[in-house]
C-alpha cells in the first residue's frame, strides 16, 4: 500500500492528485520552489519542502533534491504529473534505486516510447500505421535535407526526444530546411538536453487523436476512447474533447486496438496514451506515446465516469484494473480549454504578474482544475497555463453551451490572457459544426486579430474613464464634490486613456444632484447624470453617452446607459486598469499626464525584453550590421523560445548582458544605431 505520495509537480495538475490521494486516505508532500513559496498547492498538502531556486533546472528539475526529500518526508511513492520529469527515464531509475514507487510506466518503457525515432521503429514492428519519413539515426545536414526532398515538402521537423510542440517546425520548401532545422535543433537542445530529430511528411487537414490507455501488473491492457485534440497553435493543444465528432465506432474500434498493441509493444504499466494523426480519409498513423498522464484526461474522466489518477495509484499497488474493457462505455460529451497568461493580439506573448482576481465559475456541468487563486504571482519560469476549464453535456451541443457560459462567467483580472480567444473559438460556427482539424486556427481565426476601432472599443473607453473618475474622487473622501467642484456650469474632465497601440481622448461631464463617493461599500451617485464624449485617436469615430444609475462596490460597477442596465467587474493596480464588461476583457492605462513619455517611447533601435525571461542566445556582436527583422537575441520564457528582433537597418552599438542572464520585461538589453537613409 501507499502511505505517503510526494507529488514532483507544481500548479493544477499537483492540486488535481492532491485531491484523490486525500480521497484514498493517501498523505501527500509537495514540493515547490523559492518562485512558488506561496503556491495554492503548497499549502494544500500534508507536508511541503523547498527543492531549490525559481528555475526548474535547479528545483523541478533536480532529481537529487527530490529524491532527498522523499527520503526526508518518508514518502514511499512518487507521482510526477505530467511535464518536468514525468517522461524522465533518469529519475524513474533514481526511485526504483531508492525503493520508492515511481507511479507510472517501467524505465525501459519510458526509454523506448520517450525516442519519437525508437518508439516508431517498435511501433511498425506492432503492425501500427507510421507517418511516411526519416527517423534514422544519421544526422547531419546534408543528409536530412535529402531525407526532406525524398519524402517531399511540406515536412515537419520534430525533436526525438520532445513533446509538447517545442523542438518541431513546418518546412514548407527546401530553401528553408537548413534554417528551420537549426532552430528546431536549439530549441530541441534547450528544451530536452538532445538535439535528434525525425523528419515527418506533412499531412493536409488532419485530425489530431490521441487513444488512452491503462494497463496494470497483471497482463490488463483497456482503452478509455479517444480525444479529439486537433485545435492547436504552434504545435501546442488549446482545446480537448472527447469523444471526436469525427469519429465513427468502427474507427475507434481500430484505433484502440492499435493503442493497445503500442503499449504491449514495450510492456507498458498504468495510464498512457497514445497519439495519431488521421486524414481526411480516415487513414490514421501513430505519432507518439505519453507514458505518463495528459492535461486533457479530464474529459476521459468526464464522459467514462472515471478517476485516471485514482487507477494510477490502484495500478502502482499492485491492485488489477478496477473495470475490463466491455464495461467502458462514454456517455455524453466533454470540451476542455486551456487558460493560458498570454496575449492574442501581441502574438501569444506570455505574461507575468500578480493575478488581482480569479473566480472560476464552477458548476453542475463545468468543472473548473486552477493552479491559481487571487493572489497568486505569474512568474517567468514556468509554463503560462492558469487552469482548465472543463464542460460536460449530454451532447456535443449542449458541452458546448456549458463550456462558453463557463468562460463568460469566470472572471480573471490583473493579467492579459486567451480566455476572450478561447470564447471566440468554442462559439465559432466551424467548431459547432465539427469541422475541426489541426488547421482550424489557420483557416478560421484570423478574423479575430486587431482591425478597426469599433462601437465596443469605444464603449469600454468610456467605462475606463468613468472608474478612473470614480476611484479618483473615492481617493478624496466622502466629498466627492471637490473632484471638478465649479459654482458654476460643469467642468469638462479631461482623460486620456491607452489600451494597447489605441488611444482616447475622453470629456466627462458631471451634472450632479446628488453624490457621495466615501470609501465604504457600496458607494453610489444614484440621481447624477455623467455625460461623456469619447474619441480615438487616429480614428475619425466617436461616442456621445449618458451614463445613470451608477453603483460603485468595490471593483465592481453597475450603471445604465440608453435605458440598459449594465455591468462590469474591473481591478486597478498601478495605474493600469483590467476591465470585465459585456464578456470581453479590456485594459487601459491612464496617460492623461504622460503626453511626453508616449512620443519618447516611439524611437526605434531599442531592442527589449518583451517578458520575463532568460538569454538563451546572443546572434550578434558589438559593431554588427542588421537589418529590420533580424533575430538579435534569443529569450526563454515559460517553456518557449522567443526571438527578439531588430526593427531598423542600423549597427549594434551596445548589448547589455550575457547569455544566461535573467531579463525582466521591457528591459533594454541592446541598441541598433538607425542607418542614415
Amino acid at each position: 500500500m501507499i502511505d505517503k505520495v510526494l507529488i514532483a509537480n507544481r500548479g493544477e495538475i499537483a492540486r488535481r492528485i492532491m485531491q484523490t490521494a486525500r480521497y484514498l486516505g493517501i498523505r501527500t508532500v509537495a514540493i515547490y520552489s523559492e518562485a512558488d513559496r506561496q503556491a495554492p498547492h503548497v499549502g494544500e498538502a500534508d507536508e511541503s519542502y523547498c527543492v531549490g531556486s525559481a528555475t526548474a533546472t535547479e528545483s523541478y528539475l533536480a532529481i537529487d533534491n527530490i529524491i532527498a526529500v522523499a527520503k526526508q518526508s518518508g514518502a514511499d511513492a512518487v507521482h510526477p504529473g505530467y511535464g518536468f520529469l514525468a517522461e524522465n527515464a533518469e529519475f524513474a531509475q533514481a526511485c526504483n534505486e531508492n525503493n520508492i514507487i515511481f507511479i507510472g510506466p517501467s524505465v525501459e518503457s519510458i526509454s523506448l516510447m520517450g525516442n519519437k525515432r525508437l518508439a516508431k521503429v517498435a511501433v511498425r514492428h506492432a503492425g501500427v500505421p507510421c507517418i511516411p519519413g526519416y527517423d534514422e539515426p544519421k544526422q547531419d545536414e546534408a543528409t536530412l535535407l535529402a531525407a526532406a526532398r525524398s519524402i517531399g515538402f511540406p515536412v515537419m521537423i520534430k525533436a526525438s526526444a520532445g513533446g509538447g510542440g517545442r523542438g518541431m517546425r513546418l518546412v514548407v520548401a527546401d530553401t528553408e530546411f537548413i534554417e528551420q532545422l537549426k532552430l528546431a535543433r536549439s530549441e530541441a537542445r534547450n528544451s530536452f538536453a538532445n538535439d535528434e530529430v525525425i523528419l515527418e511528411k506533412a499531412l493536409s487537414r488532419p485530425r489530431h487523436i490521441e487513444i488512452q490507455i491503462v494497463a496494470d501488473q497483471h497482463g490488463h491492457v483497456v482503452h478509455l476512447g479517444e480525444r479529439d485534440c486537433s485545435i492547436q497553435r504552434r504545435h501546442q493543444k488549446v482545446v480537448e474533447e472527447s469523444p471526436s465528432p469525427f469519429m465513427e465506432e468502427s474507427l475507434r474500434q481500430l484505433m484502440g486496438e492499435a493503442a493497445i498493441k503500442v503499449a504491449k509493444s514495450c510492456d507498458y504499466v498504468g495510464a498512457g496514451t497514445i497519439e495519431f494523426l488521421v486524414d481526411e480519409e480516415q487513414n490514421y498513423y501513430f505519432l507518439e506515446m505519453n507514458t505518463r498522464l495528459q492535461v486533457e484526461h479530464p474529459v476521459t474522466e468526464m464522459v467514462y465516469g472515471v478517476d485516471l489518477v485514482e487507477w494510477q495509484f490502484k495500478v502502482a499497488m499492485k491492485q488489477p484494473l478496477p473495470r475490463r474493457q466491455a464495461d467502458l462505455l462514454p456517455t455524453g460529451h466533454a470540451i476542455e480549454v486551456r487558460l493560458y497568461a498570454e496575449d492574442p493580439d501581441c502574438h501569444f506573448t506570455p505574461q507575468t504578474g500578480k493575478l488581482l482576481r480569479w473566480q472560476p465559475a464552477v458548476s453542475e456541468f463545468v468543472r473548473v482544475d486552477s493552479g491559481v487563486e487571487t493572489g497568486s504571482v505569474i512568474s517567468p519560469f514556468y509554463d503560462p497555463m492558469l487552469a482548465k476549464i472543463i464542460a460536460y453535456g449530454e451532447d456535443r451541443d449542449s458541452a458546448c453551451r456549458s463550456l462558453l457560459a463557463g468562460l463568460e462567467r469566470s472572471v480573471i483580472l490583473g493579467l492579459t490572457t486567451n480566455q476572450s480567444y478561447l470564447t471566440h473559438i468554442i462559439g465559432h460556427p466551424a467548431f459547432r459544426a465539427g469541422d475541426v482539424t489541426t488547421g482550424f486556427i489557420q483557416q478560421y481565426l484570423t478574423d479575430i486579430s486587431p482591425g478597426e476601432v469599433t462601437d465596443r472599443h469605444l464603449r469600454s473607453a468610456t467605462i475606463a474613464g468613468l472608474i478612473y473618475y470614480l476611484e479618483s474622487s473615492k481617493q478624496l473622501g466622502c466629498n466627492g464634490e471637490l473632484n471638478g467642484w465649479s459654482n458654476g456650469l460643469p467642468i469638462p474632465l479631461e482623460f486620456s486613456l491607452q489600451s494597447g497601440d489605441l488611444q482616447y481622448e475622453l470629456s466627462l461631464v458631471v451634472n450632479r444632484r446628488r453624490q457621495q463617493l466615501c470609501s465604504e461599500a457600496p458607494i453610489g451617485i444614484s440621481s447624477s447624470t455623467v455625460h461623456i464624449v469619447c474619441k480615438c485617436s487616429g480614428a475619425d469615430v466617436h461616442l456621445t453617452t449618458d451614463v445613470t444609475n451608477l453603483v460603485f462596490d468595490q471593483s465592481n460597477l453597475s450603471f445604465n446607459v440608453d435605458g440598459v442596465n449594465q455591468d462590469c467587474q474591473y481591478e486597478l493596480n498601478n495605474n493600469t486598469l483590467y476591465l470585465k464588461w459585456d464578456g470581453t476583457y479590456f485594459d487601459f492605462v491612464d496617460v492623461t499626464y504622460d503626453r511626453a513619455a508616449l512620443a519618447e517611447s516611439a524611437a526605434t533601435g531599442e531592442i527589449k525584453a518583451a517578458m520575463d525571461g532568460t538569454i538563451i542566445d546572443i546572434l550578434v556582436q558589438t559593431g554588427s550590421q542588421v537589418e529590420i527583422g533580424q533575430t538579435v537575441i534569443v529569450l526563454e520564457a515559460m517553456k518557449m523560445e522567443h526571438q527578439l528582433k531588430s526593427d531598423a537597418n542600423g549597427i549594434v552599438t551596445d548589448i547589455k548582458g550575457k547569455v544566461g542572464d535573467q531579463v525582466k520585461i521591457r528591459q533594454l538589453l541592446a541598441s541598433v544605431k538607425p542607418s542614415v537613409a
